[in-house]
């Protein structure tokens, strides 16, 4: 579970609130390498806007966003 303050975050940063990269520029890079899904879906938009409800799997480990 990923909790948030605002009214949605990006798979980039959400990418670096999890440690799966260090940097915001790493990010290009990691969605294009990782098995990205949200809500079921391949991913690879590190814009893609996360709002709470959402349902995130990155290499097989499951973040939900929540508020």
């Amino acid at each position: 579970m990923i909790k948030i303050d605002t009214e949605f975050i990006t798979l980039g940063q959400l990418l670096k609130m999890t440690d799966w990269i260090s940097s915001g520029g790493e990010a290009k890079f990691a969605v294009k390498e990782l098995k990205i899904t949200v809500n079921g879906e391949k991913e690879d938009r590190r814009g893609r806007k996360l709002y709470p409800g959402d349902q995130i799997s990155i290499e097989d480990k499951r973040y939900t966003i929540e508020r």
